[in-house]
This record gives structure tokens, C-alpha cells and sequence, in this order.
């Protein structure tokens, strides 16, 4: 019962992955009106470097593939760890909504924690 729980999940947090890496690559969801003014600069800030939005975009998609796939998700994790990461620094500072990035925070740690087995070999002295 608990793989399934954690592979539905993984897999609803791998397709928020996915979305976001596709809307910065295609930019299909129109950013709303009432954004506060630190974000919109942050934003368009970031969109000045012309090269940081498609980079974003596609470590977002190949994480968020990687974590839906359970053979992968231990590697998809490490992946998404950095994106995460800003996206909660972004939230913390900026005062946005920060309850959906703490969920997925948590996914992020559970998924880790599960998993721990797995990164042992990259830590330990040969």
C-alpha cells in the first residue's frame, strides 16, 4: 500500500515538475496580473539571461520524468534537489505562497529518506 501511495504521489509531483519545465520552455500559462513587483523583477530578470530559462526548464521536465519512474526516482530526486531548493528560496524571500512548496519539499525529503539505501555507495569511503 505504501509504494502505491508514494508512486501517485511521486507521479503527481513529477507531472508539477513537468508542467513548470514546459511552460518555461513554451510558455503557455499567462502570469497572472496581482504577481507582486519583486517577483516580476526576479522574473524578468532571469529572462534577460536568454540561456537560464530553457536550462531550467529542461532539468525541470528530466526531473520530474525521472521521479515519476521508481527504478529512477532515487537519481530524479538528487536531480530535482537543486531546483527545489531555489524554488523554496524564491518563496521564503519573496513572501510568496510558500505552502505548496513546502509539500513538495516534503515529497522531495520522504522520497530521499525511502531511498537512502541507494545513495549510501556515493558517501562511503572505498
Amino acid at each position: 500500500m505504501k509504494n502505491k501511495i508514494q508512486f501517485v504521489v511521486c507521479l503527481l509531483m513529477g507531472i508539477v515538475f513537468i508542467n513548470a519545465g514546459l511552460n518555461k520552455l513554451l510558455n503557455y500559462i499567462p502570469v497572472p496580473d496581482n504577481m507582486p513587483e519583486d517577483t516580476m523583477r526576479m522574473i524578468r530578470a532571469m529572462e534577460e539571461i536568454t540561456w537560464l530559462m530553457p536550462l531550467l526548464g529542461i532539468t525541470e521536465i528530466i526531473g520530474g520524468l525521472l521521479f515519476i519512474i521508481p527504478r529512477f526516482r532515487p537519481f530524479g530526486a538528487v536531480f530535482i534537489t537543486p531546483i527545489m531548493v531555489g524554488i523554496l528560496a524564491q518563496h521564503f524571500t519573496l513572501g510568496d505562497n510558500i505552502i505548496f512548496p513546502v509539500i513538495l519539499f516534503a515529497i522531495l525529503v520522504w522520497v530521499i529518506v525511502e531511498n537512502r539505501q541507494r545513495y549510501l555507495p556515493m558517501v562511503q569511503k572505498n
